[in-house]
């Protein structure tokens, strides 16, 4: 069975305790396509802290897939592509693009966002638009490929 981690990056909802829309769309998503979810909550708009975390998933092999959402766009706090960017192994730019090809068709506002995609020994680190609605359109268009790159990286 493949693992999953959902984050969302928001201090707000981090300080609150609470769970973001996103993340119950794309858990519920992940999970009718054979994920198990092992991690879900949200974290703080902190790089430093983010990239600790999925690093230390990522070298335990825990998870299988790391999927973050929000904190993924132009101001200095955003810093979720940061994070992946530092940690990845191997960076994966063809999935943000085509998120971000995907998206213009509905805003323009697609153009502002930041995401990043790369592969960390043996898990794939994704970032999702903070939209519960884009962050689940965008998981169901990429899933298949998604899946593909999970299994052959595992094999």
């Amino acid at each position: 069975m493949m693992r999953a981690a959902i984050f969302t990056i928001d201090t707000g909802l981090y300080k609150a305790k609470g769970e973001s829309a996103a993340a119950v769309a794309l858990k519920r998503l992940l999970e009718q396509t054979g994920f198990e979810v092992k991690a879900a909550g949200a974290l703080p708009c902190d790089g430093e802290l983010l990239s600790t975390v999925m690093r230390q998933l990522s070298d335990s092999g825990s998870v299988d897939l790391i999927l973050t959402t929000g904190a993924a766009g132009f101001l200095e706090e955003d810093c979720a592509p940061d994070a992946v960017k530092e940690i990845a192994d191997r960076l994966l730019p063809g999935i943000p693009e085509a998120l971000r090809a995907y998206n213009l068709r509905y805003s323009k506002k697609a153009m502002l966002e930041a995401l990043a995609a790369g592969i960390r020994n043996k898990t794939l680190i994704l970032n999702l638009p903070e939209s519960a609605k884009t962050a689940k359109e965008d998981m169901e268009y990429i899933l298949p490929e998604v899946v593909q790159v999970v299994e052959n990286i595992n094999l």
